[in-house]
């Protein structure tokens, strides 16, 4: 197996046709295709079958095309690392947002990062959480910012901050949403929230469990936060989620958020990196600036109801 087979199946992917790959990575299409078959048969599996637009991949190839990727970018992580000037972090680094923390965190960091380490260049990813996951342990990723459900110890964890949740809604068309919620009650509403192993869900049904509530009451799942936001302002159900993601329309009236108290629905935003791979000094940097980044962000009231918990930024992940 060869570096170029990889690169060349990543380029088939991306582009979806062997002629616009070829002329990607300037070989001939003759000769990507041969190189293809060759990894084919090394692996004993098909990666590729051709369609009525093009090229697919098969489902072993789905499998297999995280992998590449991450041997692709381990390579030129190692490439960097040598090339990196004392003091001055060079290279790419890859960093996975919640779409839940994306409006709050993208932004100042591609700033931070553009300000403090002109020599890296950063590649933000906004993805569900278990996608999140995935990539991160299959090292398609260098950090990723999840939210810490008590299923984390596989990878390296530094908390970052910690989030109150609310029960959001749309604004009352008679009288004032209450002041606040119990626990209990707010997962006695009918609830829409993401799918499965995604977001909050599993942070809210373990302290359910803890508490002895029960199950919440799900009427729907949905794991998009655009999808779920048109969601509430119709009228359907509730949600449990921090201010932030749906902040504009909290602002404007449109949707209200009341705070879940007895106890209160907190979730844990940390980084996280993989045990198996060591961090680049590239990545190092942004993670130290990641950190105070958060501090800064609280502090300032700019990420609303969330209080920092990060430890010192000389402390690795």
């Amino acid at each position: 197996m060869e570096l170029r087979q990889l690169r060349y199946l990543v380029a088939i992917a991306e582009h979806g046709s062997f002629s616009r790959a070829a002329e990607k990575v300037f070989i001939a299409q003759s000769a990507l295709s041969h190189q293809l078959a060759q990894l084919e048969r090394e692996l004993g599996v098909q990666l590729l079958h051709r369609a009525h637009r093009g090229v697919e991949l098969t489902e072993a190839g789905h499998a297999f095309l995280p992998h590449a990727k991450a041997v692709l970018r381990q390579t030129e992580d190692a490439r960097a690392s040598v090339r990196s000037a004392p003091g001055e972090p060079a290279g790419k680094v890859v960093i996975g947002l919640p779409q839940s923390i994306s409006n709050v965190l993208a932004l100042p960091l591609l700033q931070a990062v553009r300000a403090a380490l002109p020599n890296v260049e950063l590649e933000l990813t906004e993805e569900l959480t278990g996608t999140l996951t995935d990539q991160l342990r299959t090292g398609s990723l260098h950090l990723a910012v999840l939210f810490d459900n008590g299923d984390l110890s596989e990878f390296e964890t530094q908390p970052l901050a910690s989030e109150r949740l609310c029960l959001v809604s749309r604004r009352p068309d008679q009288g004032a949403a209450p002041r606040t919620i119990s626990l209990r009650k707010a997962l006695s509403m009918p609830l829409v929230l993401p799918a499965g192993r995604h977001g909050v869900r599993p942070i809210i049904e373990r302290m359910a469990r803890e508490r002895g509530y029960g199950a919440p009451h799900v009427i729907a799942d949905i794991s998009s936060v655009s999808i779920l936001r048109s969601t509430l302002l119709a009228g359907i159900g509730h949600t449990l989620l921090p201010v932030m993601p749906l902040k504009a329309d909290i602002d404007s009236g449109g949707l209200v958020a009341v705070p879940v108290v007895s106890p209160p629905l907190v979730r844990v935003v940390a980084v996280c990196a993989s045990r198996r791979v060591p961090l680049t000094a590239a990545a190092t940097a942004v993670l130290q600036m990641l950190d105070t980044l958060v501090r800064d962000l609280c502090r300032s009231g700019a990420w609303v109801d969330a209080t920092p918990l990060g430890v010192s930024t000389e402390t690795r992940v």
